[in-house]
């Protein structure tokens, strides 16, 4: 198995790239070569600075660097020798099996589509994260890519996320919810209230409506929702973890009662930090594109871009776009059935 890393892609590229390659290549040497994607220098001057053996990597110089205020028009235009436009070339042309980026959003889902385009029958590619719930967690799907959708996207979106979060978590016949402003059928929006309909008649493990206290409730394993919805949610969990993680620190260092309990609760309180840690959980997957992509989030360290690499070896491994073409398939074939017997 072949994986290549944007060692460019991040706020704190190419060190915590480069050494997150490190720590998955000495775990992963038996069965995945990594390909790191940027400027030679730079990449083999990270290298240098490792004390520890790692396994040899394949090195492509990639001079082109993407800002991240760059538009996917330019980069594409512009900037053919950047790492994700090398990457995402690489995927077409079969040279390796998965591509892990840390960079611009934007860019690496306009490079991934134009060069892969989609697995056959998918109508909008879908990118979801994974939260911490009072379960295992909960995995949304859209949280940025589709702005904007028909009840169709919101079906194949539940679709993907329920075979992804089934083969890479191990989530046995995941639940799905879809998002709204009450559990009833009646409630929500346009879109909401028509998919509702659409779920109900597509979606063997279709919960119901869930609102959004019931996401970090664990009430269902995968929310769907239009990616508008779906980042603000993103964003605004992200910011709350960390308020939650500063607060409990600054509690703990500043009450004199608080430090005397500290030192009984610190394997707790070290244990719900990991839980609540974004970096153990890698990126998120691009479902739906006809290869296997991984997004990392900006400030992705050195152990995200490891679990990131985890990720995308176990899509890899799992055949989780197989799966994908196989229910995408399913689906179209019944409506086209739907359709030509209500003619």
């Amino acid at each position: 198995m072949r994986i290549a890393i944007d060692a460019m892609g991040g706020d704190y590229a190419p060190l915590e790239t480069v050494m997150g390659a490190v720590l998955a290549a000495r775990e992963y040497d038996n069965d995945t070569q990594l390909i790191l994607i940027g400027d030679k220098n730079a990449v083999n001057g990270v290298l240098s600075r490792v004390n520890s053996p790692y396994p040899e990597f394949e090195i492509i110089d990639a001079p082109d660097i993407i800002e991240m205020s760059d538009s996917p028009t330019r980069v594409l235009r512009t900037k053919p020798n950047s790492s994700v436009s090398i990457g995402t070339k690489m995927q077409k042309a079969g040279e390796i099996d998965a591509f892990v980026s840390a960079g611009n959003t934007g860019v690496f889902y306009a490079s991934t589509l134009m060069s892969l385009g989609r697995i056959k029958g998918v109508r909008r590619p879908t990118i979801g994260t994974y939260l911490p719930s009072e379960n295992h967690g909960t995995t949304i799907f859209d949280v940025g890519a589709n702005p904007n959708c028909r009840p169709i996207h919101l079906l194949q979106f539940a679709i993907m996320g329920s075979i992804y979060v089934e083969y890479i978590h191990g989530w046995k016949n995941p639940s799905v919810g879809l998002l709204s402003i009450g559990h009833e059928s009646t409630k929500g929006n346009e879109l909401t209230i028509e998919t509702h309909s659409v779920f109900k008649e597509n979606l063997p493990n279709f919960y119901g409506n869930v609102e959004g206290k019931d996401i970090l409730m664990g009430k269902v394993d995968v929310v769907i929702c239009d990616g508008f919805v779906g980042n603000i949610i993103l964003k605004f969990a992200e910011s709350f973890i960390e308020i939650l993680k500063t607060k409990s620190d600054f509690y703990l260092k500043h009450k004199p009662f608080a430090k005397l309990g500290a030192l009984m609760m610190m394997p707790a309180f070290k244990e719900l930090k990991e839980d609540l840690d974004y970096q153990s959980y890698g990126g998120v997957p691009l479902l739906g594109a006809n290869g296997i992509s991984i997004i990392g989030h900006g400030h992705s360290s050195r152990v995200a871009i490891k679990s990131a690499i985890r990720v995308a070896r176990k899509m890899v491994k799992e055949k989780i776009n197989e799966h994908i073409a196989e229910k995408i398939y399913e689906l179209n074939v019944e409506s086209t059935k739907e359709t030509r017997e209500n003619v």
